[in-house]
C-alpha cells in the first residue's frame, strides 16, 4: 500500500437508512429526464423535441457555446415533454421509454489502438462528454482541453454515501476500458483514490494505468476536490479532470459494445425509507417506481444525492445525471418547542450543546428544518474545523460578496467547487447558504476571465 494521506479535519453525519447491500428489483421506469440544471456552465439548446422518436445516444440538446458537447437520452422512446421554468429555461427533456432499450451504434473499438482525437469524438458522440469534469470551476471539462492529471475517487464519504466497491462489483472489465480511454486524454496521471479503512474492490486495485492512493478520514475525504488539493493542487493556468467510476464503467461498456448503456448502480437511503436498497436502473430514472409502497411516513423531502449536496426533487421526479444516491429525510416544516434549550437526547450536534457528543457511533433521524434564522456573517472558526484545504474559507466567501476577483485569485476559488463548502454550511452559525456563493463566485470567474 502505498503512503496513506490522513485527512483530519471534517465531519461524519451518521444518518438512520444506511442501504443495505442487496440489489432490489423494482418496476421498471416509464419516464426518463436529462436535466440542463445539472450541468453548471451550460446553455442548452433542443435538439429534439416533443413526440420525436429517439434511442439510447440520441441527441436531447446540446450546449449553445460549445456545440460538440451533446447531451442524449438514456433510453429509446419518445420524447415526452419539455418542462421549462422561470424565462422558459429548460429544466427537464423527458423521454417516454418504449421498453426495447435500443441503442444507437457507435462502433465498438479498443481505444488503446486509438488516437486521442478519436476517443474523444467517440465520447462526445454518445454523450458521455458530461461526465468528465474539471477544476478550476467544477464544470464540464472543455473538449480541446488537456488536462495535467485525471482524478477518480473509488469512495464516498457523504452522508449514507452508497458503497461504491459493492456498486463496481464485477465490472473490471468494463472500468479497465473507460481508464484506458481516459488514459488517451492525458499526458499525465490517472490517480485513483482509495479508503485505507477497508480491503478495496479488485476492481479498483486490480486495475492498470493508474496510480492508487489511499486516504483516511471523516468526510470530506471522499470528495475529489479534497483528494485534488493534497495530492496534485491546481494552481492559476492548471487544468484537472475528475470523473466517477460509474461513468468511467459507462464509458468503458461504449467502447466495449459500441452501445450507449447508462445503466448504473444506486442506493436508495434515508430514515423514511422502510427498506433501503440498492436498485440497478438507467440514468435520469424516475424515482416513482421504487418509492411506491417503501416509505415508513408521508412528509417527507426526496434528495437527488446526499443530504449535503444533493437537488430537492418531488415525488415523481428525476435522479440527477452524477447522483448514485437518494435520499428521503422527514420534511423540516414545524416549530420546535423550546428549540435548542431542549435536553436533546436524540439531538445531533457539531459542540458539546448536547450529551449525544459522548455517543460517537450513534445513528440520527435528522429533518430539513434550518434550526436557526438567517443572520450576517458570524466569525466563528467553524468553518476550518471542517474543510481540510489550506485555504481560508471565510475570506474566500467575502471576496466573492464584493466581487474581488484579485483576492479571490489568491485565497484558491481554481480550487474548490460547491460540495467541498457543504460541510462548512451545515456547521454555518448564520444559516447562510454557502455553496450558492461559491457558485456564484466561479461564475464570476467564468465570465470575467474565460
Amino acid at each position: 500500500m502505498s503512503k496513506v494521506i490522513k485527512i483530519r479535519k471534517g465531519l461524519d453525519i451518521k444518518l438512520k437508512g444506511t442501504a443495505e447491500k442487496i440489489i432490489a428489483q423494482a418496476e421498471p421506469a416509464s419516464t426518463f429526464a436529462t436535466k440542463p440544471t445539472d450541468f453548471p456552465g451550460i446553455t442548452p439548446k433542443l435538439a429534439a423535441r416533443p413526440d420525436d422518436k429517439v434511442k439510447a445516444g440520441s441527441v436531447l440538446f446540446f450546449d449553445k457555446l460549445r456545440p460538440e458537447i451533446k447531451f442524449t437520452s438514456p433510453v429509446s422512446g419518445v420524447v415526452k415533454a419539455v418542462n421549462r421554468g422561470e424565462r422558459r429555461r429548460i429544466l427537464e427533456v423527458v423521454v417516454e421509454s418504449d421498453g426495447k432499450n435500443e441503442s444507437l451504434n457507435f462502433k465498438a473499438g479498443d481505444p488503446n489502438g486509438m488516437s486521442r482525437d478519436e476517443v474523444r469524438q467517440k465520447i462526445m458522440d454518445a454523450g458521455l462528454w458530461p461526465a468528465i469534469r474539471q477544476r478550476p470551476y467544477a464544470i464540464i471539462a472543455g473538449p480541446q482541453s488537456e488536462p495535467k492529471a485525471i482524478f477518480i475517487s473509488g469512495f464516498d464519504t457523504s452522508p449514507l454515501a452508497p458503497d461504491l466497491d459493492f456498486i463496481v462489483k464485477g465490472q473490471n472489465r468494463e472500468f479497465q476500458a473507460g481508464i484506458d480511454a481516459l488514459k488517451k486524454m492525458t499526458r499525465g496521471e490517472i490517480h485513483l483514490s482509495l479508503n485505507s479503512a477497508y480491503p478495496p474492490s479488485d476492481v479498483f486495485t486490480g486495475t492498470g494505468n493508474v496510480s492508487l492512493h489511499y486516504f483516511k478520514g471523516p468526510h470530506p475525504a471522499g470528495l475529489p476536490g479534497i483528494q485534488i488539493h493534497h495530492i496534485d493542487p491546481v494552481n492559476k493556468g492548471d487544468i484537472v479532470w475528475y470523473i466517477n467510476p460509474q461513468e468511467v464503467i459507462i464509458i468503458g461498456r461504449l467502447f466495449l459494445t459500441g452501445k450507449y448503456d447508462a445503466t448504473r448502480v444506486i442506493a436508495l437511503t434515508g430514515s423514511e425509507v422502510l427498506k433501503p436498497r440498492y436498485y440497478k436502473v438507467l440514468s435520469g430514472t424516475s424515482i416513482e417506481p421504487f418509492m411506491k409502497n417503501n416509505l415508513v411516513g408521508t412528509n417527507v423531502r426526496y434528495i437527488s444525492g446526499n443530504a449535503l449536496t444533493g437537488t430537492r426533487i418531488n415525488k415523481i421526479g428525476y435522479l440527477g445525471y452524477y447522483d448514485s444516491q437518494l435520499t428521503v429525510l422527514p420534511e423540516g416544516d414545524h416549530y420546535e418547542m423550546l428549540g435548542w434549550i431542549s435536553p436533546g437526547l436524540d439531538k445531533f450536534s457539531i459542540s458539546h450543546s448536547f450529551p449525544t457528543w459522548l455517543m460517537p457511533s450513534r445513528e440520527y433521524r435528522i429533518d430539513t428544518n434550518l434550526k436557526g434564522g438567517v443572520r450576517p456573517f458570524v466569525l466563528t472558526g467553524e468553518y476550518e474545523k471542517v474543510l481540510p484545504m489550506d485555504i481560508y474559507p471565510m475570506q474566500l466567501l467575502k471576496a466573492i460578496l464584493v466581487d474581488d476577483i484579485e483576492k479571490m485569485e489568491s485565497l484558491g476559488i481554481y480550487e474548490v467547487g460547491e460540495e467541498e463548502f457543504a460541510l462548512c454550511e451545515f456547521v454555518c452559525t448564520s444559516k447562510i447558504e454557502l455553496q450558492s456563493i461559491v457558485r456564484r463566485g466561479i461564475n464570476l470567474m467564468i465570465k470575467e476571465l474565460e
